[in-house]
C-alpha cells in the first residue's frame, strides 16, 4: 500500500446479475441489504471511525517504511544497509499485492454477523499488532522479512476492508467528500508513522510496539459504530474455485479504460516510491544532514514528511474541488502528475537541506491534487458495482506494485548507476509516462 486513496464505485452501468432487487441500503429488504446501492447519507460518526482506521493502518505502515525498518537495517549490517531494506520492503510489497484483491475478495463473500468488512478488519489489524511487536525483538534479517510480510498482510486485510466499506455504505453525491475524509486520515497516519520513528530516537523497537498501539486505537470506533449489513448466507453465490481465480482478472479490452487508469497510477506511484524509499539515507549520505545543518536524519526525514503531508491534505481538498466545478478529470491528472516529476528532480539537482525541503512541498502539492482527482477518475472507470471488495483489491494493486518494483529499479541506481541524481531523474521519467497514458482514457474528460 501506499499514499494512497479510498475508491468508490458508480453505477456507470446497469446491474443485472446480482442475487436479489438493488435495494436502497438500511431499508427491510433484509437478504439484499448489504449488497444494495446506498441512498442514506452516512453519519458524522461513521466517517470519522473510517478516517481513524486509516490513520491507525498508514501509522503501522509508513513509521517502519520510512524509518524503522532502516534503522533495523543499519543494526543487522550498515555496509549493507539498502539491499537489506529493498530486500524486506520488496518481500513485504509483495504480500501486500496479492493479500489486498485476496481479503477483498473474502470480506465480499463473508455472511459474519458481523457484517462482510468488520471481520477482517478485526483479523487485519490483530495479524498486523502481534506481527509489529515480534518485529521489535527480530533477530535476524530472516525473521525481520517474514515478520514485516505478515504486517502487510494484516494492515493490507484491515485497508482491503475499510476501502470496501466507503461505496458499501456511502451513497454517490457523498463518496467524493468521505473519500476525501480518508485520503486526509491516510496523510495524518504517514504523519503519525513518521512522528512516532523520530520521538522514539532510534529505538526502532520501542517505535514498532508504539506503531501497533496506534493500530489498534485507530479501529476502535469503527468497530463499534460500523453499521456494516451482514451477507445472509443464502444471498452468497457457490464457490467455485477457477471461477473465483479468474474473478481477479478484469480484462483490458473489455474494460480499456480500466485498465489505462490501473496503469497511469502504478507508473505515477512507482516514481513517488523511487522518490521516498530511501530518503533515510539521501539525508543522511548525500545531503550529510546531520553535518551540514546539525540536524539528525530521522528528525529530517520527520520534517520534511510534515510539509509533504500538510501540502497532500490542502491540495487534495483544493484539487479535488477544482475538478469537480470543472468537470474534468484528465487535465488535472495530467498537470499533478508532471509537479510530482518536478519535485523529483529538484532532489536530484539540489541534493542540500533546501533542496530537500522544496522537493517536499512540491511533490506533497503534485501528489495531493493527483490523489484527489485520480480517485475521482477511478471511480468512474470501475466496471460494475458487484465484488467491490475485490474490484478495489485490483486497483490497489496499482498501489501495492510499484512497492515491489521501485526497490528493484532504486537499488542499482543508488549503488552502480550514479547515485541519488540518476534514481531521481528516473524517477521523473517514470512519472512523466503515467501522465502521458492517461490521455488514453476516453470515458472521463
Amino acid at each position: 500500500m501506499s499514499l494512497s486513496e479510498v475508491p468508490g464505485s458508480l453505477p456507470e452501468r446497469p446491474v443485472t446479475d446480482s442475487p436479489g432487487p438493488q435495494a436502497p441500503l438500511g431499508t427491510q429488504d433484509g437478504p439484499t441489504t448489504a449488497l444494495a446501492e446506498p441512498v442514506e447519507r452516512v453519519r458524522a460518526l461513521w466517517v470519522t471511525g473510517v478516517v481513524l482506521v486509516n490513520v491507525g493502518i498508514n501509522a503501522a505502515f509508513f513509521g517502519p517504511i520510512q524509518v524503522l525498518l532502516g534503522q533495523q537495517a543499519i543494526h543487522f549490517d550498515e555496509g549493507q544497509k539498502e539491499a537489506i531494506l529493498a530486500l524486506v520492503t520488496g518481500c513485504g510489497a509483495a504480500v501486500s499485492m496479492v493479500a489486498n484483491p485476496l481479503f477483498g475478495a473474502f470480506s465480499d463473500r463473508t455472511t459474519s454477523r458481523l457484517g462482510r468488512r468488520v471481520p477482517w478488519v478485526i483479523f487485519g489489524a490483530i495479524l498486523a499488532t502481534a506481527a509489529l511487536l515480534a518485529l521489535a525483538g527480530a533477530p535476524n534479517v530472516a525473521a525481520m522479512t517474514i515478520l514485516w510480510c505478515l504486517v502487510q498482510a494484516g494492515c493490507n486485510g484491515a485497508y482491503a476492508a475499510i476501502t470496501a466499506a466507503v461505496p458499501d455504505r456511502v451513497p454517490v453525491p457523498q463518496r467524493g467528500a468521505v473519500g476525501g475524509l480518508a485520503a486526509m486520515g491516510q496523510t495524518v497516519g504517514i504523519l503519525t508513522g513518521a512522528v512516532i520513528a523520530s520521538v522514539v530516537s532510534g529505538n526502532f523497537g520501542l517505535g514498532y510496539i508504539v506503531c501497533a498501539a496506534a493500530l489498534l486505537a485507530g479501529v476502535v470506533l469503527y468497530l463499534f459504530k460500523n453499521d456494516d449489513a451482514p451477507l445472509p448466507a443464502e444471498s452468497r453465490p457457490s464457490f467455485k474455485l477457477w471461477t473465483f481465480v479468474k474473478g481477479f482478472w478484469i480484462s483490458p479490452v473489455k474494460y480499456p479504460d480500466f485498465a489505462w487508469a490501473w496503469l497511469t497510477r502504478f507508473l505515477v506511484n512507482v516514481g513517488n516510491h523511487m522518490v521516498t524509499l530511501y530518503l533515510l539515507f539521501f539525508l543522511k549520505d548525500a545531503v550529510h544532514l546531520e553535518e551540514s545543518q546539525g540536524i539528525k536524519p530521522e528528525l529530517g526525514v520527520l520534517i520534511l514528511t510534515g510539509l509533504y503531508a500538510v501540502m497532500v491534505i490542502v491540495t487534495s481538498v483544493v484539487g479535488g474541488a477544482i475538478s469537480d466545478r470543472m468537470g474534468k478529470r484528465k487535465p488535472l491528472v495530467i498537470a499533478s502528475s508532471v509537479v510530482i516529476s518536478i519535485a523529483a528532480l529538484i532532489l536530484a539537482f539540489e541534493p542540500t537541506w533546501t533542496g530537500g525541503i522544496a522537493g517536499a512541498v512540491v511533490l506533497g502539492i503534485g501528489f495531493g491534487a493527483y490523489l484527489a482527482v485520480d480517485f475521482a477518475l477511478i471511480t468512474q472507470v470501475l466496471p460494475t458495482a458487484l465484488d467491490r471488495g475485490r474490484d478495489l483489491g485490483v486497483i490497489n494493486v496499482a498501489n501495492s506494485l510499484p512497492q515491489v518494483i521501485a526497490p528493484l529499479i532504486a537499488y542499482p541506481f543508488v549503488a552502480f548507476w550514479g547515485g541519488y541524481v540518476s534514481l531521481y531523474v528516473a524517477a521523473a521519467v517514470t512519472g512523466l509516462l503515467g501522465a502521458v497514458f492517461v490521455v488514453k482514457i476516453k470515458g472521463v474528460q
